[in-house]
């Protein structure tokens, strides 16, 4: 099975990209077979960004989305996103790479779920 994650949300000030990681985490620990695939989209594309500095005690959506990475997750980020942002040239976390909306569309008809937050 392919399940698409969309998250559109920041990673702080909403907890929409916490619990769309914690699903996809949860699904690369208990059904590994499950190709999961990650699509950040407007100001969830910071989430990729790397050295994120959070409070103890709060959730760290930069090691989240490394920990989704390191279960097999595909992980791209919206190209004019990150452009309307001024973000295109910074460095990603590994494993995190711009994609365009032509790569989601095709992650979109080849996904069995679609799961937008």
């Amino acid at each position: 099975m392919k399940i698409l994650f969309i998250i559109n949300d920041a990673p702080y000030g909403s907890e929409k990209a916490y619990n769309a990681l914690r699903i996809a985490n949860q699904l690369g620990k208990e059904h590994p077979e499950t190709e999961v695939r990650i699509f950040l989209m407007a100001d969830a594309i910071s989430s990729a960004l790397p050295n994120q500095n959070t409070p103890n005690g709060y959730y760290n959506i930069e090691r989240i989305l490394k920990l989704s990475i390191n279960k097999g997750a595909n992980v791209k980020l919206c190209g004019s996103c990150a452009d309307a942002r001024g973000i295109r040239n910074l460095p990603l976390i590994e494993g995190a790479e711009i994609g365009t909306l032509a790569e989601l569309t095709a992650w979109v008809v080849d996904s069995d779920k679609v799961l937008t937050f």
